[in-house]
């Protein structure tokens, strides 16, 4: 993972939580207290990491919430980077005194 390219946080929770402990998205989900849905949207990148989901992995998962949290805003942020970064938008300078 480069911190120019982050993985969605999705990704995190099933190779890093899900995975090492031999859960299925079905049983992951029942633990989280969500629909298998709404989990396998977050895994597949559909959705976002909200603070009630990054919550509910910290008291599921032992992590905290605002690392759950630091990832989706790093994720965001190289997006919207990308996507300016089309844009010919210049800087704005001050006018000289």
């Amino acid at each position: 993972m480069s911190r120019n390219n982050p993985v969605h946080p999705g990704e995190s929770v099933l190779h890093d939580c899900i995975v090492p402990l031999g859960l299925t998205i079905c049983s992951a989900a029942k633990a989280l207290g969500v629909s298998r849905g709404r989990l396998n949207n977050l895994i597949a990148g559909k959705t976002s990491l909200n603070a009630e989901m990054a919550v509910r992995l910290e008291k599921a998962f032992g992590s905290t919430a605002e690392m759950w949290l630091r990832l989706q805003a790093a994720y965001d942020l190289a997006k919207a980077k990308k996507k300016i970064e089309l844009l010919k938008i210049k800087r704005l300078r001050w006018p000289a005194a």
